[in-house]
């Protein structure tokens, strides 16, 4: 486009924006630029500030341009491999992380006309139960298309719509109503809560477990699928799970995610946003809020680290997992003293470091510390004990930490004995790191190829999804069409057989003709008294006609009934097989729309034979 063009359209955008709250700004310009130029053609409109002029004067047309844009295609179970894995695997982890009373909440990013949402809630059903589904799980679906949210409120779906919904799940959560049409379990339709929401603009929902955004990052550039996903990233408990489409990858753009399946597109939040999976450092609790302590004592019994927590009062208040191994501690050892166990002295005496932590409120670390553990060879730990505070400052208790240093140990004597070693060969090396040094800086160069060729790859991949989306789009208006053809094909055939037999149903020739008196039916009864086929005589005057009646005199009787008038007469006339009859011509005018005469009948019936 020239540059007036992209000015133009730059202008567009942000009128929408400004006056209707629909910000594209961030939306890729090609995908944009192809759907607008769609409607553009509809309105028959040839440039992007007449388009402006003309919205400005039509304000029905801003509904029209967004329906344009915003491609609502979805279905349900959607790409079924995606789904299988998530009934498989994805789902039963996430309620593995739950106690039994724990609310599950679910966002559906870009829902449009809900069957997404429908089909994640029929998952979560079948995997919780019914009764445990409704009192715990709560689905947030969103778009900014409010008429794809009002259609997808009332959860009503036609017979092509189910064609994907498995026979067994349709039989159990869809009833059928008057039209024909399938209507969604009322009751597992109130756990969704559908409402508008533009990932540009608003702040994301938080304390989500399963967030989906299946095949809409595609249509925004990368600096906005970038601060989207951040959003999501924000929006995601620790062990929650983020869905893309097909079309959408992650790559370099973004590190607070790492994938669970690539293939399929299923991602988790890293531990601290660089996708180096580290542990999140100590943070401030706050006992006040039980959905983040909920969310922490997961992450908690998870960590990989020892890990035990310590009253004021000199109490063991928790223990996870690896502690629990390591320190040969039961869940029946949780709310005793510390002087009542072994922890107190072994593998390091933990009273004192508890009393100068709490006292100086600073970490206070012991390295090094050996340790033995039935059935497992010797290791040494270091050993951190941290103060943990509320978020008004508030002292809550002790974080003690064992981290398993024995390979770094081992490394570092290693390291010693081969010293020596090192200092001889010194020269060698800086030589080859001299050499090493130039080849990572062509490897650098060649990384940094190799990722803006990536990205030019995502970015044509993306497009081409969006043109598979417009194009399967266009294909669906095509069948209504097609459809609505065919069944308009239908009445007509109909129509005419009904005719066609009206026609054969009538005793006497019956002849319609036009204002011109030219003949436009010519039935059977007319071909057997006279010998002259009806495609013979069509589109001929009547009174041109070289038959056995005496058609001359008919002309003043078709006048006038083409003036309103009805008559009567009788006149000889000869049969195709040569017989002689007296035919009675009956003349009636034909009536059209809105009462205009636009033609007369002649119904000639046999008085009399020789």
């Amino acid at each position: 486009m020239s540059t007036a063009t992209d000015q133009d359209l730059e202008g567009l955008l942000e009128y929408l924006r400004d006056s209707r709250g629909f910000d594209f700004t961030g939306y890729k310009r090609s995908t944009l630029t192809r759907r607008i130029q769609k409607r553009m053609e509809q309105v028959h409109v040839d440039s992007f500030a007449t388009y402006l002029d003309h919205l400005q004067v039509d304000p029905d047309e801003f509904t029209a341009l967004f329906n344009c844009i915003l491609i609502n295609v979805t279905s349900f179970f959607r790409d079924e491999p995606i789904w299988t894995f998530l009934r498989d695997d994805i789902i039963p982890r996430l309620l593995e992380q739950k106690r039994d009373d724990d609310t599950v909440r679910v966002w559906v990013a870009g829902c449009a006309s809900g069957q997404e949402a429908y089909s994640l809630s029929m998952l979560l059903a079948e995997a919780m139960g019914r009764p445990a589904f409704l009192a715990r799980v709560k689905i947030y679906a969103t778009d900014v298309d409010e008429e794809a949210l009002d259609e997808a409120r009332q959860g009503i779906y036609t017979g092509d719509d189910m064609k994907a919904v498995p026979e067994d799940l349709a039989e159990r959560y869809f009833t059928s109503n008057s039209t024909g049409k399938f209507v969604f379990d009322r009751e597992i339709r109130r756990t969704v809560v559908f409402g508008r929401h533009d990932l540009v603009q608003d702040a994301p929902i938080s304390k989500i477990d399963l967030l989906s955004c299946r095949n809409t990052l595609m249509y925004f550039n990368a600096d906005i699928q970038t601060k989207i996903l951040s959003n999501f990233r924000f929006a995601l408990n620790p062990g929650g799970f983020l869905i893309l489409g097909k079309a959408e990858m992650l790559f370099t753009r973004v590190r607070a995610f790492a994938p669970v399946d690539l293939k399929r597109r299923v991602f988790v939040p890293t531990s601290d946003g660089t996708g180096e999976g580290f542990p999140p450092a100590p943070r401030a609790m706050d006992p006040a809020d039980p959905d983040e302590t909920a969310q922490r004592a997961a992450a908690f019994e998870v960590s990989p680290v020892a890990q035990v927590l310590v009253t004021l009062d000199g109490r063991l208040a928790e223990a996870n997992e690896e502690a629990r191994t390591m320190l040969r501690l039961s869940r029946g050892d949780i709310g005793r003293s510390i002087g009542d166990l072994e922890l107190a002295y072994r593998p390091v005496e933990l009273r004192s470091r508890l009393d100068e932590a709490e006292r100086s409120r600073a970490p206070v670390s012991v390295t090094g510390v050996e340790w033995v553990s039935p059935g497992s060879e010797p290791a040494k730990l270091d050993v951190r004990v941290m103060p943990v505070f509320a978020r008004g400052g508030a002292l809550l208790g002790m974080s003690v930490v064992f981290q398993d240093v024995t390979r770094f140990i081992e490394l570092e004597e290693e390291l010693q004995a081969s010293h020596h070693e090192l200092e001889t060969a010194l020269e060698e090396l800086q030589s080859t790191n001299e050499e090493l040094e130039t080849t990572n800086e062509e490897l650098q160069s060649t990384n940094e190829e190799l990722e803006t060729t990536n990205e030019e790859l995502q970015s044509t991949n993306e497009e081409l999804e969006t043109m598979n989306e417009e194009l399967q789009s266009t294909n669906e208006e095509l069948e209504t069409v097609n459809d609505e053809a065919r069944q308009r094909t239908d009445e007509l055939s109909g129509s005419n057989e009904f005719l066609g037999l009206v026609l054969a149903s009538i005793r006497g020739g019956l002849v319609v003709v036009d204002r011109e008196l030219r003949i436009e039916v010519w039935n059977a009864q007319c071909e057997d008294m006279w010998g002259m086929r009806a495609e013979e005589v069509l589109g001929q005057q009547l009174p041109a006609l070289d038959i056995g009646l005496p058609v001359q005199e008919l002309t003043r009787p078709l006048r006038d009934a083409l003036d309103g008038e009805h008559s009567t007469v009788e006149v000889a006339a000869t049969t195709r097989k040569g017989r002689s009859i007296t035919c009675q011509v009956s003349f009636s005018p034909l009536s059209g729309p809105e009462g205009m005469i636009t033609g007369a009948l002649a119904l000639m019936e046999q008085l009399e034979k020789d």
